[in-house]
Parts: C-alpha cells; sequence; structure tokens
C-alpha cells in the first residue's frame, strides 16, 4: 500500500498542477463588460464589427487579421499596441472612411518587426496599396519607426503615438518578467494584465469606462498569451531610428503610465522637427477616451 501511495500522490500533484496550467481563460459577456459604457458608444462599436468582419491572410505561416475600407486617394495604416486588436480604432476610422482607404491590423504571435514588416507588406500588396500614410501607437508606434528605417519610400506621413524609440531601458526594467511569462498558465498571464488594467490604466484615463471596457475584452481572450509575448519581443527588437523624411507627427500624454517621461524626452529628442501633441490627464490610449481630439490632431 505504501509503495502505492508513494507512485500516486506525485501522479495526483502532476495531474492537479495539469489542469491548472491548462485551465480555461474565462469568458466575459459582451454587455456585462461594457454595462458602464454609453449605449451610444456600445452601438457604434457592434455596428462597425457587423459591417467590417476581419479578413484574414496567411504570412510566413501565421495568421494575420486585418480589415481594408473606406475611399479616397491615400490610404492610412492603423497598427495598435500590445493589448489591442485592429477595430481598437474603429472611432478613428469611422471618422475618416469617407476621405481615406483604410487598413488595420490585428498581429498574430510573431516575435520580430522584421516579420510584423513582412505580414504588413503582404497585406498592404493583396489589398494594391503602394505608399500610405501610418498611425502607430505604443509598440506600433516603435513598429512605425522600423518602417520608416526600413521603407521610407512608402511613407507619406506619420504618427507617433504614446510610444519611444529604439531603447534599452523597458528591456532592462522587465528582463525577470520576459523570463517568467512563457512558463506561466495563460489564464494568469492575461488574469494579471485586467488588473493593470484596473489598477493602472482605467484611473489615467481619466476613469473611461470605454477604455477599461475594451482592454478587458481584450484580456478575457480576445489576446493570447503567444501573442503577448511576441509583441514584447518586438518592443525591444533592436533597430536603428531613422531620420524621417516625411512629416511626423507625435501624440503623447502627460500622465502615461506605460511611457515614462524619460523615454517621451527621448521620442522628441530622436525626432526634433516633428510636431508634437500633448494630452492631459488622457492616459495610454487618448484614441479611445479623446476620440474626436485625437481624429483632428
Amino acid at each position: 500500500m505504501r509503495s502505492k501511495l508513494k507512485w500516486m500522490v506525485p501522479l495526483l500533484l502532476i495531474a492537479a498542477l495539469s489542469i491548472l496550467y491548462l485551465w480555461q481563460v474565462p469568458q466575459a459577456p459582451f454587455d456585462e463588460l461594457y454595462a458602464s459604457v454609453d449605449p451610444v458608444i456600445i452601438n457604434s462599436l457592434k455596428s462597425f464589427r457587423q459591417l467590417n468582419p476581419p479578413r484574414q491572410l496567411q504570412v510566413d505561416g501565421a495568421t494575420w487579421d486585418y480589415i481594408a475600407l473606406g475611399q479616397g486617394q491615400e490610404t492610412i495604416l492603423f497598427l495598435n499596441g500590445m493589448t489591442g486588436a485592429h477595430d481598437i480604432w474603429w472611432q478613428q476610422i469611422d471618422a475618416l472612411k469617407h476621405l481615406y482607404r483604410i487598413v488595420a491590423v490585428t498581429s498574430p504571435p510573431v516575435q520580430s518587426l522584421e516579420r510584423l514588416a513582412a505580414g504588413v507588406s503582404a497585406i498592404l500588396g493583396k489589398e494594391g496599396v503602394s505608399d500610405f500614410n501610418v498611425v502607430g501607437t505604443s509598440l506600433g508606434g516603435c513598429f512605425t519607426q522600423y518602417l520608416i528605417a526600413k521603407h521610407p519610400e512608402r511613407i507619406r506621413r506619420a504618427v507617433l503615438s504614446n510610444t519611444f524609440p529604439p531603447n534599452d531601458l523597458i528591456a532592462d526594467k522587465n528582463h525577470t518578467a520576459r523570463m517568467i511569462i512563457p512558463y506561466l498558465p495563460e489564464w494568469l498571464v492575461l488574469s494579471v494584465f485586467r488588473s493593470n488594467f484596473q489598477k493602472i490604466i482605467y484611473p489615467t484615463s481619466s476613469n473611461d469606462e470605454l477604455t477599461l471596457a475594451f482592454l478587458n475584452e481584450i484580456g478575457y481572450g480576445r489576446t493570447s498569451k503567444a501573442q503577448l509575448v511576441g509583441r514584447y519581443y518586438t518592443v525591444i527588437d533592436k533597430f536603428t531610428a531613422p531620420t524621417p523624411m516625411v512629416p511626423v507627427l507625435i501624440i503623447e500624454s502627460d500622465n502615461d503610465p506605460l511611457v515614462e517621461l524619460k523615454l517621451r524626452e527621448q521620442l522628441k529628442a530622436t525626432y526634433p522637427n516633428s510636431t508634437v501633441h500633448t494630452f492631459s490627464a488622457a492616459g495610454h490610449f487618448p484614441y479611445l477616451n479623446r476620440p474626436q481630439v485625437y481624429t483632428h490632431c
């Protein structure tokens, strides 16, 4: 009996740990997540999603979701950050779709800026876009700088929003997390992100209910751990900041909790000829909580 127990205990422990690791990310209904959001905004988002279901494109084994719509002679490419998706820009897209052709993407779990660029290039090629304007926020803003460096002939104008230049600071500050997160269960990683949305992002957005609701929707399974890990590796991917030959607009917030003052100042020093718009008390997602002003910047 003791011999059986000796083998049974570790097997039960392994089974329990396996169940814990493979536990599914909890789901939250849309109406519950958006219960405190203005109904007009909710209806706008629902309508946008119904009218613009994402298309898919396979690029080097990765599946890209994206949307392409609108009309106009010029194209705007929207690039989201680590906890975003193509439709996080829907308020800007709805406001601009009659003036511009628009492409917005959701990046799959790729781990380099080179692979991000290959995916975006394939999407733009499929949609017949040769040159474009680009709006990138956070990771997307870093990626925008990479595109300017690698493909300057394709970019007409660039917006670097709530972002940072190439740097070592982010990698140094997040070294421990980078080593641990790949081994943690997905439900735990996304739970930590949702907690940070509530404790850090929400108050710095002036307690904007839409910002919290959209990010929580992302954190309840719209984004996977693999995507978050891949996006982090692209954030710290090294490249040389370009000297842009096109107009650059920098959008920042004076209380951005994810892009500290040192990085915001480095960005402006890297692009001294840029125009700068600074939001007050808007946090990291002014395109969600200050959409009209953001779109007209």
